[in-house]
């Protein structure tokens, strides 16, 4: 856990930014809305951030005034349009130890804005998301568009293996010294660019808190469907052919408590290979030792099992780089789910073996043994990889 921010911060605690293209006639009412809101009900110092990307009506004009009538509120204006490229210069620009966006039309209920952020002033968590698609979220909106946002997470899940529940809904927030380790990774500049941040950060082990929202569809939202659909597909191919070569330095962002394994897959495998070479070894010794007591099956199982408790823990430790308690008796429950897979692949080995060749050798059931955990060796490096030591977010109930 991270240090709380203290109630007397000089600075504004909270920076929320609102980027906006061309939102003339919704952005006086919004952003009046917001400040309301803030002064009302948010117990911390904060300041509103309009960050204008190159609108060409009279958003800029409205932005200055807002910032001149309205205490805590400033605009700053981009050349060039793209969601992710104002986010990342407000961000970037801001000194506030926590950093928000919002929507302009404010489809999130405003309620949600303090249990998003609250996660990171105590120092809980170190990125905060709305989400649509929790139990608890109430979405009113449109058959279309949320088929789209169904069918677009659910890419996600199964293309990056990810975790959190909703990549695009714009209501996110991030502790200033989490997004400035971030930001230099993040290549995208439009609409992908929340789905890039929070995939990188998810590997790296931060920790995301979803809140559930309740929100209402903006039927004149601007987003134009086909072209951003097109986008965020070259982007989740980008990110997941950099993620499948090693080349993101996830393990950078590593917190102390756990994180992304270290280095590529090439060195994750070696160094998998040489405790797996340990294990192999201490399971044909110890089935061995077992057999004259026991009948092949068991003695197997009693092997494999005392050998997977330890494979896991030494996998954990030296293989993908997690020090600390945090998750380890969720990875070693996992970690039996791929004992079974194993077990059931050398016992289903013997079982042939004893099928074909009834009074096999001792040193036959040894050589087929060893094949077998050839074989559920790379099997079990997948699993562990993909799924037992994958990044997994702390989710929190929403107390909105």
């Amino acid at each position: 856990m991270r240090t709380p921010l203290p109630p007397d911060h000089p600075e504004p605690v909270l920076d929320v930014v609102v980027p906006v293209f061309n939102e003339a006639r919704d952005l006086e009412p919004s952003v009046r809305r917001l400040h309301a809101h803030l002064r009302a009900a948010f117990p911390y110092s904060f300041r509103i951030t309009v960050a204008d990307n190159a609108s060409t009506d009279d958003t800029p004009r409205i932005a200055a005034r807002l910032a001149a009538e309205l205490p805590g509120t400033r605009w700053m204006r981009l050349a060039e349009k793209g969601r992710g490229r104002a986010l990342r210069a407000a961000w970037t620009s801001s000194t506030a130890p926590v950093l928000a966006y919002m929507d302009v039309d404010l489809s999130t209920e405003l309620t949600a804005l303090l249990p998003l952020v609250a996660p990171l002033i105590s120092g809980h968590s170190d990125i905060a998301i709305g989400t649509r698609l929790a139990r608890g979220s109430t979405v009113v909106r449109g058959a279309k568009r949320e088929v789209i946002s169904r069918c677009y997470n659910v890419l996600l899940r199964s293309t990056l293996a990810v975790g959190f529940s909703d990549a695009q809904c714009g209501f996110k927030a991030v502790r200033r010294d989490v997004a400035m380790r971030l930001l230099p990774l993040v290549k995208d500049s439009g609409w992908f660019f929340d789905t890039e941040l929070l995939v990188i950060a998810e590997r790296a082990g931060l920790r995301i808190h979803e809140v559930p929202v309740d929100w209402v569809d903006d039927p004149d939202s601007r987003v134009r469907i086909l072209p951003t659909a097109l986008a965020d597909l070259r982007g989740m191919a980008r990110v997941g052919g950099a993620l499948a070569r090693g080349v993101l330095p996830v393990g950078q962002l590593r917190r102390g408590d756990g994180g992304a394994p270290p280095g590529g897959p090439a060195s994750q495998l070696l160094r998998f290979a040489a405790v797996g070479a340990v294990s192999s070894v201490a399971h044909v010794l110890l089935y061995t030792a077992l057999r004259p007591a026991w009948e092949a099956q068991t003695a197997n199982a009693l092997a494999l099992l005392v050998c997977a408790l330890a494979n896991t823990a030494a996998n954990r430790r030296l293989t993908f780089g997690l020090r600390g308690r945090v998750g380890a008796v969720g990875q070693q429950a996992r970690g039996l789910v791929v004992f079974a897979v194993g077990l059931l692949l050398t016992g289903g080995a013997l079982a042939a073996l004893h099928h074909e060749a009834p009074g096999a050798a001792r040193s036959v059931e040894v050589a087929v043994l060893v094949a077998a955990n050839l074989a559920a060796a790379l099997l079990r490096f997948l699993l562990l990889r993909a799924w037992v030591f994958r990044p997994r977010q702390r989710r929190t109930e929403s107390v909105a």
